[in-house]
């Protein structure tokens, strides 16, 4: 029987997924170099494509010189900067669900920093200020969340909040048991202190955070966006942000990475990381064994659970 050969980046970060596929019947691991313009001979007859942990390497150009490619298995939650580059015919999975006890601890860390006024401590510190009751704190407790998106990374945070007596009512494209479909969105933005984005970035959710959703948040809500920052209208956040009537935490920003002189760096009550969300030690070997998982399964004929193209072979 053939084995099933999958290109696999070299860089540090990937080598802990080299351990994680080798133990997967079926399969022949073939390394690569994301910064090298051409593959070789051997690459070339790659069927799934696996790109780097790190997410400044996408090496996107591989895809035309892959002849055999049936699938790429991503390393991320979300697949929207492959989505249109990956032909109709390659299954395209995600690595859902090895993100969320990160990304979802970052939320819970943002809304407790701004709750608590952390930055505002900061500030103070550096002046060597004993700032004494002179700050207004907030408790999370009793506090409504509206989480937009309601996977693995969404369902995660609605626990963690809950551990803090805080309520999450989660939304999501279509309506299911206990959970909003996204028609009713726009009557359920007010009465939460709270908007968390966790939803993928697609043409439904692209500028879905506007003018007018701001504008219905309470006055002094916090929107925390652990997703993609192309699903908030940057202008408009500035725009709250500046008025003071919004707070806001954002892992991800619109444009990304945030330019120097941005206005967006010196608004104040916002509180911003770049992209890091995910970002503490054992995430990549995580990653790598969803994926694992994922060309298992499609090494064996099936569909992936995470594979975002269910007709794809």
């Amino acid at each position: 029987m053939a084995r099933i050969k999958v290109l696999v980046s070299e860089e540090p970060d990937d080598r802990v997924g080299l351990e994680e596929l080798r133990i997967i019947p079926g399969v022949e691991i073939i390394t690569y170099d994301p910064n090298e313009a051409r593959p070789s001979d051997l690459q070339r007859a790659a069927e799934v494509l696996i790109p780097p942990y790190r997410s400044s390497h996408r090496p996107i150009q591989l895809l035309a010189q892959l002849p055999k490619l049936r699938m790429v298995q991503l390393l991320t939650a979300g697949v929207d900067e492959w989505l249109e580059h990956v032909p109709v015919h390659v299954a395209l999975a995600s690595a859902r669900g090895a993100h969320a006890g990160p990304v979802s601890e970052w939320v819970l860390s943002a809304i407790l920093a701004q709750l608590r006024q952390w930055p505002t401590l900061v500030r103070f510190q550096d002046s060597e200020t004993w700032a004494h009751r002179r700050f207004d704190a907030e408790t999370l407790a009793g506090k409504r969340a509206l989480i937009i998106g309601a996977g693995s990374i969404g369902m995660s945070v609605a626990r963690r909040l809950a551990a803090f007596d805080a309520t999450s009512t989660l939304v999501a494209s279509s309506a299911r048991a206990g959970i909003h479909g996204s028609a009713e969105l726009p009557n359920l933005i007010g009465g939460h202190s709270v908007v968390v984005i966790t939803a993928p970035l697609n043409r439904d959710t692209y500028r879905l955070v506007d003018g007018n959703f701001l504008a219905a948040m309470d006055d002094g809500a916090l929107l925390i966006n652990a997703a993609r920052g192309q699903i908030v209208d940057t202008d408009a956040l500035v725009a709250e942000l500046t008025s003071g009537r919004l707070r806001a935490a954002l892992d991800v920003t619109d444009p990304e990475p945030l330019p120097p002189g941005h206005p967006l760096w010196a608004r104040p009550g916002v509180i911003i990381s770049p992209h890091s969300a995910r970002t503490v030690p054992g995430t990549n070997r995580l990653c790598y064994e969803v994926a694992a998982k994922q060309i298992r399964s499609f090494a064996d004929g099936h569909v992936p659970d995470n594979a975002v193209r269910k007709d794809a072979s």
